[in-house]
């Protein structure tokens, strides 16, 4: 049995990306920054375009009742604007100039 979150079939091309199915923001903050900028560049150039889509799809779902696959891909999206800054404006997986800075989500929404 494999680990690698599964995500609704119409979104196949996104499964290499699947890593970033991470359910908290501090487990996305913290792949961002372990992750090259060519790895942010494909996840970004991969996911940005089909996410209208995939927020079509989540949106038949209520929020407090999502099936495994569409949370999985709610986490993807939410990564997506993780990556979002580093990949548009700061060329870079971290904050330039900001030393060991990094934020704490004080909670996290209940998917």
């Amino acid at each position: 049995m494999s680990d690698t979150p599964v995500i609704p079939a119409a979104f196949a091309d996104l499964v290499p990306f699947a890593g970033w199915a991470l359910p908290t923001e501090r487990e996305r903050y913290n792949k961002r920054i372990a992750s090259t900028m060519d790895q942010l560049q494909s996840f970004y150039d991969t996911l940005f375009p089909r996410l209208d889509d995939a927020i079509a799809h989540i949106d038949q779902f209520p929020l407090d009742d999502l099936p495994d696959d569409a949370k999985h891909l709610l986490w993807i999206c939410c990564a997506l604007v993780t990556v979002s800054f580093p990949v548009e404006v700061w060329r870079q997986a971290r904050v330039p100039d900001s030393g060991a800075s990094s934020f704490d989500a004080v909670l996290e929404p209940a998917v």
